[in-house]
């Protein structure tokens, strides 16, 4: 039996799974309030802090650390990579420290495993990080030649719920064309074809359908007009993109649960909202079903939001003649690390090189 811990940093918590083979043991969602973080300036700054937190809620949970085998964490913003499973090493910890793409709070992810697992003499990884990258080169144009297109999206439950979509109905994923939507506090929309997310468009940065904490796409003049103007920053419009924007900057909330029940109660602003998300969504599908073709086996909806059955009927009902549309909610990322992991340990899966 091999003992697996599974990290995924959050930006307000740091959710842990103790595993023995594919059986959770325990689950944890360790909260971390604006206070604690306050005295931060940054991200990785928080290692210490929340790595602590980690060893005390395993020891209280009764997890030595000499029982371990294997410690994965939550891939974040590192070069662009193919899919699959990493062994955390200190080429992908001296990008993360020293030359991240970007701040997020995944990418404690690799550093937690990686500092973890050496004091209990595992091995440390790394799965589907955030920046999986199997885009088509038609897919990386723009209409300007210094900005190209990256894939920058929620890999790791996307191909997770694609995998369990295929095991499920009997097929390989790899024989089969899907759309995935995860629909989270910020929603990405693939295009799997045979195995590869040949179009996506970036969760993080500014594309696709705006969500509960995204400003999704908007009209560059107006973006560019907006920036001129002086009103704000650069960083103050970073933050309205990544994380300020959506749900937060018309009601000042991220919780697409609190919009459904507003919206449900009366408050017709709201119910506006919540179907602009969805109509956009839906118009990001269709999108991808041009991408692959009109050969699409299933749309499924995953994350969050995606336990919302008005976002989904809203969504079925505009995009359900291009396919079957399958809910399949909730992140499952803790899930999807562990087995993982457990494919490496049982030599079923060989760890790929990060350089």
């Amino acid at each position: 039996m091999y003992t697996i811990v599974a990290i995924n940093p959050g930006s307000t918590s740091t959710k842990v799974a103790i595993y023995n083979d594919d059986k959770v043991v325990r689950e944890l969602t360790l909260r971390h309030s604006t206070e604690e973080l306050a005295p931060f300036a940054n991200v990785i700054d928080q290692f210490d802090f929340r790595k602590n937190i980690i060893l005390n809620a395993m020891k209280e949970a009764g997890v030595k650390l000499s029982d371990i085998d294997a410690v994965i964490g939550r891939g974040g913003l590192i070069k662009p990579v193919k899919s699959g499973v990493y062994e955390v090493n200190e080429t992908m910890i001296d990008d993360i420290r020293n030359r991240p793409v970007g701040h997020h709070a995944s990418n404690l992810g690799a550093l937690l495993a990686y500092d973890i697992a050496k004091e209990a003499g595992a091995k440390a990884y790394m799965a589907d990080p955030v920046v999986v990258d199997e885009l088509q080169d038609v897919a990386r144009i723009t209409g300007h030649p210094d900005i190209e297109r990256v894939s920058i999206f929620h890999a790791l439950n996307q191909k997770a719920m694609a995998r369990a979509y295929a095991e499920k109905h009997g097929k390989r994923y790899e024989d089969l064309n899907l759309i995935v939507v995860h629909l989270g506090g910020g929603i990405s929309v693939g295009a799997h074809c045979k195995g590869e997310v040949i179009d996506v468009n970036n969760a993080l940065e500014g594309e696709g359908p705006f969500s509960p904490e995204r400003m999704g796409g908007l009209p560059a003049l107006a973006v560019a007009k907006w920036m001129a103007s002086g009103k704000y920053t650069v960083e103050q419009i970073s933050k309205f993109i990544t994380s300020k924007g959506g749900f937060v900057a018309h009601f000042g909330t991220n919780s697409a649960m609190e919009i459904s029940r507003r919206a449900e109660n009366g408050d017709k602003r709201a119910a506006l909202l919540q179907d602009a998300m969805c109509y956009n969504v839906g118009k990001a599908i269709g999108s991808m079903a041009a991408v692959l073709k009109g050969k699409v086996d299933a749309i499924i909806l995953t994350g969050g939001i995606a336990y919302e059955k008005y976002v989904c009927d809203y969504i079925a009902d505009m995009v359900s003649f291009i396919a079957e549309v399958v809910p399949m909610p909730g992140e499952n990322e803790l899930e999807a690390l562990a087995f993982n992991a457990l494919r490496v340990l049982e030599g079923k899966l060989s760890p790929k090189v990060y350089e």
